[in-house]
């Protein structure tokens, strides 16, 4: 049976058991999220986004195949076998070209589906709940039904062109937005009962009218809103009392589970709470390089304090004058004034920074930061200072002494509270 309908068969059976997805293209974050599985003795599901990946490289320049290939070069290095990394495809459809006609986006969303699952993805996320540039807003239950299950009709014809592991499919129309809330999360609702049952039921009667009655049972997860979501500098935290309704409807389902978008920056009984509450599926990514921001920033200031601003490989600042370069992808996102879009760009949670590290001149600041803090390394009271708690990991020799051990072991923090709420208390879930 593929792994994921196991998990998802133990979560229907009774376990308190879940999984998270890693949902980054950066590669100290996916080597951080490899380590760690390995650390743990579990699987470790990896997905890339539409946006930062497609047939014509996304934001990060890279087709589904060079992901593929990344990711399988990090385990490598890290003597991981390949089997436990499991692949997933995220906000797959009509997605990054939303600005286009409806026949001209699916022709392009085929591809892509066709694509993601000939180059090993198996979780695929059918995604077709947004408005194309001639369609009504919103768009009908039917409709989007419809397109996904015709999507699902490709990623099945890529399966059976390319073989392996049979693709499982998570659906939803109720979808946050990628990467949090543009806008005030004021009035954000739970999904009602009903709501996810017409969806179900709908999705379920287009895939017998599209001939796919017979994957209807790999269907795994419904994606709804549980309450939670977070803007540039708040946090909805979960309420369970809130969705109480929501979860006990999923229970009569056979075979789906909820899997829940933007729950970044809970904290962990909520993410414990949500496991409980059937949703089973914790997506994670803003998060990720968040943390993996504050590590960095903090290298910055301890570079320019100890080794002094003429030798300093000033990060920060050259991050903030290749944003100012080239605005275009956090200018739909950032607001006001331009102190305020200062602020956002280096701290809001929803981290639109994440778009430019793999530019040149930050990558070169980075080498260039751990090459100096490697050559004269700071004292550990400057390292108390700007990162406690990875000062004291190093001063009990639980971690390297080296400044990018201490930036992955800020994005491991964030790892080790979902990993804490989706595996058995006995042992890891995905072992």
């Amino acid at each position: 049976m593929q792994p994921l309908l196991q998990l998802i068969h133990r979560h229907k059976s009774g376990e308190d058991v879940g999984i998270y997805s890693v949902c980054s293209a950066h590669p100290w974050v996916l080597e951080s999220a490899i380590r760690f599985a390995k650390q743990r003795n579990t699987s470790v599901l990896i997905e890339a986004t539409s946006n930062q990946v497609n047939q014509f490289g996304g934001y990060t320049g890279m087709l589904p195949s060079d992901f593929r290939e990344m990711v399988w070069h990090i385990a490598d290095q890290l003597a991981f076998p390949r089997e436990r990394v499991w692949l997933g495809g995220d906000h797959l459809g009509p997605n990054a070209w939303q600005n286009r006609c409806a026949d001209e986006v699916m022709q392009l969303s085929e591809t892509l589906i066709y694509d993601y699952v000939a180059a090993g993805f198996r979780k695929i996320h059918l995604d077709c709940s947004m408005s194309c540039a001639d369609d009504p807003i919103p768009l009908s239950d039917e409709v989007v039904a419809s397109r996904a299950a015709r999507l699902c009709q490709v990623a099945e014809r890529s399966w059976q062109d390319h073989g392996g592991e049979a693709p499982v499919y998570v659906i939803g129309t109720e979808v946050p937005v990628p990467g949090g809330a543009k806008e005030s999360m004021d009035g954000l609702q739970v999904t009602s009962p009903e709501a996810a049952k017409a969806t179900l039921s709908i999705h379920e009667n287009k895939w017998q009218e599209h001939g796919l009655a017979h994957v209807w049972p790999r269907v795994i997860a419904l994606v709804v809103q549980p309450g939670v979501e977070f803007d540039h500098h708040n946090v909805e935290h979960y309420h369970p009392e809130k969705a109480k309704a929501l979860s006990q409807f999923i229970e009569s389902v056979p075979h789906i589970v909820y899997e829940a978008h933007s729950t970044d920056y809970q904290a962990l009984k909520a993410y414990r709470q949500l496991v409980r509450d059937h949703f089973a599926i914790l997506k994670v990514g803003p998060a990720l390089t968040f943390a993996l921001r504050e590590g960095l920033f903090a290298l910055d200031k301890l570079d320019r304090e100890w080794n002094g601003e003429r030798d300093a490989a000033h990060l920060h600042a050259t991050l903030e004058q290749i944003m100012n370069e080239q605005p275009e992808r956090w200018r739909p996102y950032y607001k006001g004034s331009a102190h305020q879009q200062y602020i956002d760009r280096q701290y809001s949670l929803s981290d639109r920074i994440r778009y430019y590290w793999a530019e040149p001149e930050v990558e070169t600041a980075v080498a260039k930061l751990l090459d100096n803090l490697r050559r004269n390394p700071v004292p550990i009271s400057m390292l108390s200072q700007y990162l406690p708690e990875q000062a004291e990991a190093v001063k009990v020799g639980d971690l390297e002494n080296d400044p990018k051990a201490w930036v992955m072991d800020k994005v491991r923090g964030v790892l080790l509270q979902y990993a804490q709420a989706c595996e058995s208390q006995s042992q890891g879930v995905m072992a």
